[in-house]
């Protein structure tokens, strides 16, 4: 994933990481994409891909 240019390089790895380990925990209850952003305050994510960077971008720009 291509990090945004104006969000540190630091801040997203971290965001990366939370937001991935937060996606496998939903997957692993057996939810779906659009339920892991949703529990973010996102709208519906098509693909867990999407999720994950959606997820990411809006910890690191503390939009929920």
């Amino acid at each position: 994933m291509t990090k945004p240019l104006a969000i540190s390089p630091v801040q997203w790895d971290q965001a990366l990481g939370l937001a991935r380990q937060s996606c496998a925990r939903i997957f692993r209850d057996g939810g779906s994409p659009a339920d892991a952003a949703r529990a973010f305050g996102l709208e519906g994510a098509p693909d867990w891909d999407n999720a994950i960077k959606g997820i990411a971008s809006s910890l690191c720009h503390g939009t929920r």
